[in-house]
């Protein structure tokens, strides 16, 4: 089975927005189509991120802390690794590099142009869209062809 973190990004993406790719993400993990990886720092991050008031035309706070504990108690929850300092242009993003090559994650998902515009990234990084459009995996609900 695809090990994948999704980034912070994607996971409020995929939760305020139902047609969009990351939440075909969302919908994939939920069937096991992947082990979604997440950790202790991610969690927090997303939760302070849904927390902002612009996300009220959302939903509500309660969906909010509702959606990131589903998270904590569905998703593989690893401990915060260590930050690969330099990894991506971006510092803030290191952490991601660092949790998702922790994990062993086969992908980093995001929409971040520091991560997805990186020169023979390890994991790969892929867009939500090209990681449901993945030949070789059943993330879109769809058999492998093979």
């Amino acid at each position: 089975m695809l090990r994948a973190v999704l980034d912070t990004g994607v996971l409020v993406s995929g939760f305020i927005s139902p047609r969009a790719a990351p939440a075909g993400l969302l919908r994939a993990w939920r069937r096991e189509d992947f082990e979604l990886i997440v950790s202790p720092k991610l969690l927090q991050e997303l939760d302070d991120t849904l927390q902002r008031q612009k996300f009220r035309r959302y939903h509500s706070e309660e969906d909010a802390h509702a959606f990131v504990e589903h998270l904590r108690r569905n998703a593989a929850v690893l401990n915060d690794p260590e930050v690969p300092e330099g990894a991506t242009p971006d510092p803030g993003d290191d952490f991601r590099v660092g949790l998702a090559r922790a994990a062993g994650a086969d992908v980093l998902v995001s929409g971040d142009r520091h991560l997805t515009e990186l020169t023979a990234p390890r994991p790969p990084v892929l867009t939500p869209r090209a990681f449901l459009d993945q030949p070789d995996a059943s993330v879109d609900g769809t058999p492998d062809p093979r």
